[in-house]
């Protein structure tokens, strides 16, 4: 089973809202939208989480409830909040291109050559027969 996102806890085998938790929770949202960096945003609303951890919170969708999580967050706030990660991100330069998903062409035949050479150490031995590979186009 996976983590529980803070705001929930898990009774009788469904999630509740933890008001207690889950009112950081939104606190940490707006807060992180008035321009406060991820870490001193939590220590704002009095949790302890470093900048990774408030990253995941921030891009968690459970918080917009489904099937089984209630909603905590609203959705345009959530979205407010990932459009201004990503205006951070790319002012920071933390953006990058997509890069080519090159296919790779394994060779389909060989030729090994034939061995003259026996080595006692066995990784030079390997070194050996592996440089007599001869691939095939």
């Amino acid at each position: 089973m996976s983590h529980t996102p803070i705001g929930y806890q898990i009774k009788d085998g469904k999630a509740i809202i933890d008001k207690d938790k889950a009112k950081q929770v939104q606190l940490l949202y707006d807060v992180y939208l008035t321009g406060a960096s991820l870490t001193s945003t939590a220590k704002s609303v009095g949790l302890n989480l470093t900048h990774s951890s408030v990253g995941r919170i921030l891009q968690n969708i459970s918080y917009l409830g489904d099937d089984y999580y209630p909603q905590i967050i609203k959705k345009d706030t959530f979205d407010a909040v990932q459009l201004e990660r990503k205006k951070r991100a790319k002012k920071l330069g933390r953006i990058f291109p997509k890069k080519e998903n090159v296919p790779v062409c394994y060779p389909k035949t060989f030729r090994l050559e034939k061995q003259e050479k026996k080595y006692k150490d066995p990784f030079k031995q390997a070194e050996y027969v592996y440089s007599l590979v001869q691939i095939k186009e």
